[in-house]
């Protein structure tokens, strides 16, 4: 009986004093009342999330419900963060326990709030989408980013200083590393900057089309931080870094005012005069009666005889589209060509082609020229 007593003791010594002083009566109840908010949070959040987005269908915005939708998982959080508060609430935790279980609460909370303004601040960046006035759409990608990212930071930097891990003291002692990565990455930062002046003189847009003698010729996709993305004509992607496209000169095709048909018509030598003129004038009427092209008070258009080549005496044409899209513009460019075609025909000349003309002053006497028709 002395042996049993001194074990019962024994057991409850473990009990009331099992883990760091704290009774396991303690511990096995906190654990229930973990374990009720963990059952109760789908059902928790079902009832906030239905009302919340109960409320956000009434608003004429899609916004809130993309915010809604952006906030759910950690809402459906909340119910964790909540049972282990209330669980180490009732244990009363004394000294350094204490302290760890207050650290651990506050840093959850954190990160539940700046979990959320994470997640929220992608949609509520579709409100930039209406400063277009002011900024381009490269510029509202960058800045919905940055928020993103500074978001991210805070919330870091907001939890390493619950845990008593001073951020600046940090960024201090990181500033040799931060020199000695900066000399590896001197390109990171080239790109990085040459992105930011691309996007603030406004080169270019996603959706252009654009060339850049050497490099790629295509349609833009993205400006990212350190690459951009363009789409060439076969559909291969091509990435680009930014610091090519700042110190090259790019042709922005996309901002065409009118497009351009410059060619060398070449006519026979045996053109007469009134012929050569009733082609330029038939071209000219044309040009002028064809709402598709762009009138000289608008741009330089002009059809003039302009030399006398080798094998041709050439008129120059130099005109402009109104339309600058590709497709059009070939449709457009091939009724000129069959008009002129016809044209020339109406004239009575035709069109020359290279050729060479052999004279010929003597042969030798016993040379023999071949009659047509002889072998």
């Amino acid at each position: 009986m002395e042996s049993f007593n001194d074990f019962w003791i024994l057991v409850q010594d473990v009990w009331n004093n099992g883990l760091y002083g704290i009774n396991i009566s303690k511990i096995i109840i906190a654990f229930g009342i973990f374990s009720i908010f963990l059952i109760a949070r789908n059902l928790f959040t079902r009832l906030i999330l239905n009302r919340i987005k109960k409320w956000a269908s009434k608003t004429e915005t899609e916004i809130d419900d993309a915010v809604v939708e952006a906030i759910e998982p950690p809402v459906r959080f909340i119910p964790i963060v909540m049972g282990i508060f209330f669980a180490t609430e009732y244990i009363g935790l004394n000294g350094d326990t204490a302290e760890f279980a207050e650290a651990l609460n506050r840093s959850l909370i954190a990160f539940l709030i700046f979990w959320a303004l994470f997640r929220a601040s992608e949609p509520v960046g579709g409100l930039l989408q209406k400063a277009d006035k002011f900024l381009t759409s490269s510029m509202i990608i960058w800045l919905a980013k940055a928020i993103r990212i500074a978001f991210a930071l805070l919330g870091a930097a907001t939890i390493l200083e619950i845990w008593g891990i001073h951020v600046g003291p940090l960024i201090a002692g990181l500033g040799l590393f931060g020199v000695a990565v900066a000399l590896g990455a001197q390109d990171l930062f080239k790109n990085l900057i040459a992105g930011l002046f691309i996007i603030g003189e406004k080169r270019f847009h996603p959706g252009d089309w654009i060339l850049v003698k050497g490099v790629v010729e295509g349609t833009v996709e993205q400006i990212g931080f350190r690459t951009t993305t363009i789409r060439r004509f076969d559909k291969a992607p091509v990435y680009v870094p930014n610091a090519q496209l700042s110190d090259n000169a790019v042709t922005n095709f996309s901002r065409m005012t009118f497009r351009r048909i410059k060619w060398l018509i070449g006519l026979e030598y045996r053109s007469s005069a009134d012929q050569l003129e009733k082609v330029r004038e038939g071209i000219e009427t044309y040009l002028s009666n064809n709402p598709a092209f762009a009138k000289p008070d608008e741009t330089a258009t002009f059809v003039r005889i302009d030399r006398f080549s080798d094998s041709s005496i050439d008129i120059l044409l130099y005109c402009f589209t109104k339309t600058t899209d590709w497709l059009e513009w070939l449709a457009i460019k091939e009724q000129l060509l069959i008009e002129i075609k016809r044209i020339v025909e109406n004239a009575g000349t035709g069109f020359a082609f290279p050729s060479q003309s052999l004279y010929v002053e003597a042969l030798p006497e016993d040379i023999e020229i071949p009659m047509l028709g002889q072998k």
